[in-house]
C-alpha cells in the first residue's frame, strides 16, 4: 500500500480514495489518522479479493442500484456493501487480521 496526499484527486466531500495499491488522502494530517487509514486498508483487501477491476464494476453497479433504491447520492454511497463493511469496521484496528475472505457479503 502506498499513501499519497493530493487534494486535487479526491472528490469534494471525501477524505480519501483507494485505487489499489494506492491510498490517496486529501489532507496530509490524515496520514496519522489510524481509523481513516484502516478504512482504506479494508478497501485494499476487498479490491484484492475481487482482482481489482471486477471490484470497481461491482462497486459501480451496486452504487447505481442503491441510487435507484434511495434516490440520494450520499445514502446510496453509504449503503454499498463495501462501504458498509469498511465504515462498520474502521475503528477495529485488528479487523484485517481476523477478517474472512468475502466478508463484505454480510453487508449486502
Amino acid at each position: 500500500m502506498f499513501l499519497i496526499v493530493s487534494r486535487y484527486l479526491i472528490p469534494k466531500g471525501y477524505r480519501g480514495i483507494t485505487l489499489f495499491p494506492f491510498v490517496i488522502l486529501k489532507n496530509p494530517l490524515d496520514r496519522q489518522n489510524r481509523v481513516l487509514v484502516n478504512h482504506e486498508k479494508i478497501h485494499i483487501r476487498q479490491q484484492l479479493e475481487f482482482l481489482i477491476i471486477p471490484f470497481f464494476l461491482w462497486y459501480f453497479v451496486e452504487y447505481m442500484i442503491r441510487l435507484i433504491q434511495y434516490k440520494n447520492k450520499n445514502i446510496a454511497y453509504r449503503n454499498i456493501s463495501f462501504e458498509k463493511e469498511a465504515y462498520s469496521r474502521e475503528f477495529d484496528l485488528n479487523y484485517l487480521k481476523n477478517r474472512k475472505v468475502w466478508d463484505f457479503r454480510k453487508y449486502l
